[in-house]
This record gives C-alpha cells, sequence and structure tokens, in this order.
C-alpha cells in the first residue's frame, strides 16, 4: 500500500517540471491527482501519460474565479480532496529600477494571490469535514503545501518581483497554519534552491513562456550563472525534479502529521540566494 493510498489532491502547475514529478510520485504511492497547468494541451498530455487515476483542469489560474472552479472540479472528479500543492509559477525577471507595475503585480498574482484563492476555495470543503470527524471523534488530517523559494528568503538580484511572492507566500502559509490547524490541515512550504527544469535551463536553450499578461517572457539562467550558483551548494549540483517531489510527498504523507506551520529548504545546503 503506498503512502497516500485513498487520497485525491490537487497539484498546481503539473503539466512540467517539479509540479509533475509531484503528480507522478502522488500517483506511484496510491493518490488520485488533479492535473493543471496554464496550457491544458500539456496539462492534458501529461494526465495521459501518468500512470494512475488522473482528471484535468487546464488554464490560467490568476483568473477570477479561476481557483473555485478548480476545487469544484477536483471534489466532482474525486468526490473529495485530501492534499494541495501550490506549485504553478513562473519568473518574469527585471532588475527593480526599470520594472513596470504589471511585471511586479504578476509575480504575486501567480505566487501569492493564487495560492491564498486555492486555499479559500478550499475552506469550506474542509472545514465541514474536519468539524464532522470531531464529532465522530476521527483525527483526520489533510494537508496544504506551498511552493516558495530560497529567493523568497534571501533575495536575488533582478528578482525583487519573484521574491516578493515568494515571500508573501510564506506568510500565507505560517498564518494559515495558525487559523487551521484546530481542523487537522497541516499546512506547510517548501522553498527550494536550484532545481533543474526549463526555468533554470540555460538561456540559450530554455525557451520562452506566454505569461497570462500577454508577454513572452525569455526562460532559463546565463551559463555563467548557472555555474556559480552549483559552485555554492555543498553538495555540488542542482536537484533533479524528481528529488524535488520527493520532500513535496513527504509532507503530503502520514509521516508528516505532526509537522505544521514550517518552512522546509530543499536547496542542497545552499547558504544564501541562488547566485550569491
Amino acid at each position: 500500500m503506498g503512502l497516500l493510498e485513498g487520497k485525491a489532491a490537487i497539484v498546481t502547475g503539473s503539466g512540467r517540471g517539479i509540479g509533475r514529478a509531484t503528480a507522478e510520485l502522488f500517483a506511484a504511492e496510491g493518490a488520485k491527482v488533479m492535473i493543471n497547468g496554464v496550457d491544458p494541451v500539456v496539462a492534458a498530455a501529461t494526465a495521459t501519460e501518468i500512470d494512475g487515476e488522473t482528471a484535468v483542469f487546464g488554464g490560467d489560474l490568476t483568473k477570477p474565479g479561476a481557483a473555485d472552479e478548480l476545487v469544484a472540479a477536483a471534489v466532482e472528479a474525486f468526490g473529495s480532496v485530501d492534499i494541495v500543492v501550490n506549485n504553478a509559477g513562473y519568473p518574469w525577471d527585471g532588475v527593480a529600477h526599470k520594472m513596470s507595475d504589471e511585471q511586479f503585480q504578476a509575480m504575486l498574482d501567480i505566487h501569492t494571490v493564487v495560492p491564498f484563492r486555492v486555499a479559500r476555495a478550499l475552506a469550506p470543503h474542509w472545514r465541514a469535514g474536519a468539524k464532522r470527524e470531531r464529532e465522530e471523534g476521527v483525527e483526520a488530517f489533510r494537508k496544504l503545501i506551498n511552493v516558495s523559494s530560497t529567493t523568497g528568503a534571501m533575495g536575488n538580484p533582478g528578482m525583487v518581483n519573484y521574491a516578493a511572492g515568494k515571500a508573501g507566500v510564506i506568510g500565507v502559509t505560517k498564518t494559515l497554519a495558525k487559523e487551521w490547524g484546530q481542523f487537522k490541515i497541516n499546512v506547510n512550504a517548501l522553498a527550494f534552491g536550484y532545481v533543474e527544469t526549463r526555468l533554470t535551463a540555460a538561456k540559450e536553450e530554455a525557451g520562452e513562456i506566454l505569461a497570462p499578461t500577454g508577454e513572452r517572457i525569455a526562460l532559463g539562467i546565463p551559463a555563467r550563472l548557472r555555474g556559480v550558483a552549483a559552485a555554492v551548494i555543498p553538495l555540488g549540483r542542482p536537484a533533479t525534479a524528481r528529488e524535488a517531489a520527493g520532500p513535496v510527498l513527504f509532507l503530503a504523507s502520514p509521516l508528516a502529521d505532526y509537522v505544521h506551520g514550517q518552512v522546509l529548504n530543499v536547496s542542497g545546503g545552499m547558504p544564501g540566494g541562488l547566485y550569491a
């Protein structure tokens, strides 16, 4: 029996990268998984390639009402939701003195506002279930896991907007942990360091994405900075997406029922930001 046998999970941003690796690991451990991605075609393809029961909710979660629709779709597909991983996100880098309001706000929207809206949409389902279980004398845990970054705690040049968004979700995590502990909802976050995905690939190879704002954003890290980043990691290399997914599974599992209100650094021991 897997660690998540009989559970139903939502993993946002699970069409690619860490989110996909997390969805694959959850399914391997027995969970039913809602796959979400801004590109509905990619999300649907990922769902068909995962060995396990999946459902798909594609589209931009920053749109008004999208978080409520996501949770409703998961409840309709699976009957209930036990685990949610707020993983969706992307970078839109630039130095502070040249950054537009739109560029700054976009990072707050996807990294802080969307996780809050997803949590708010979950609240009536999870609170009602917890109250019912309390009356029955049953202790059952649900899991809300937010993805932050070492950049949110340490900062990085050219990422003031991303750092603000990732720091914000830590505040959301700490506060919800205090509000929701009484309902046996474990609320935790992970702060990832350097993980090999298309977002951190060499700039010449990473390509670009179309942001919800309509902007085309170049992805990747210049080769020189990739080398510097690897050099400051005591383990000597970035994590794979699968290695990043492992700690997410831990927080989602019964092994972490008494882990609450924490930010777990998954950085290979990196002492500062990605470039310093």
